[in-house]
């Protein structure tokens, strides 16, 4: 059971690309879902955030406001620092303990981490190889205006709070470019299945 690392900035397409390989016969390991479940209310992540960040953060519904978590951390260094050493660790210790949980019960599909962060947080131990989803700067602002609702200004400055994919593909043992069409993207993950996983993990091809 091979266990794949997918990563790459905002508006990459990692989403996209993560379907695709859900198709193709992957488990997959959303990690910002992960962080969701973790800092549910109640639970002690929760109680950390609040206590850093402060009660705006808190929605009506009792759960962490993430539009009002992102605009004050995305705004300031310090606060998306504490933000992360707060969340990081255990979104990982989340991820080491479903795959653990697959592998006691004999599961042989490949399993995709999606995580933006991947190389940041230093996760590359939890995978056995780094997929690495790219694209122009350009083609990612639009992608992110288009679909999220943010601004181009708090596209940029998300882009420029992120590493860049050239420390990114140092990981990487997959490229995969995605400017083009989503019968492109599914082209190039097919290639990278084949390479990469193949037959070897017990996984069929779809």
């Amino acid at each position: 059971m091979k266990v794949v690392g997918l990563t790459g900035g905002i508006g990459s397409g990692k989403s996209a690309a993560s379907a695709i390989l859900g198709e193709l016969g992957a488990t997959i390991l959303d990690a910002d879902k992960v962080g969701h479940q973790i800092y549910e209310p109640g639970t002690p992540c929760w109680h950390d955030l609040v206590e850093a960040f402060g009660e705006g953060i808190v929605a009506a519904t009792g759960g962490i406001d993430r539009k009002k978590l992102a605009a004050t951390v995305f705004a300031d260094p310090r606060s998306l620092q504490t933000l992360n050493a707060l969340v990081w660790p255990r979104i990982a210790e989340a991820i080491r303990e479903r795959i653990e949980a697959m592998r006691a019960r004999g599961a042989v599909a490949p399993i995709v981490v999606e995580a933006a962060v991947l190389i940041e947080a230093g996760w590359q131990a939890l995978v056995d190889e780094v997929w690495v989803v790219t694209a122009s700067p350009e083609r990612a602002i639009e992608r992110v205006v288009a679909t999220r609702g943010l601004s181009r200004a708090e596209v940029e400055r998300r882009l420029g709070n992120q590493i860049s994919d050239a420390r990114r593909l140092a990981d990487a043992a997959c490229v995969i470019r995605n400017d083009g069409t989503l019968d492109e993207l599914r082209a190039a993950l097919e290639r990278c299945w084949r390479e990469r996983i193949g037959r070897r993990s017990g996984a069929s091809e779809r």
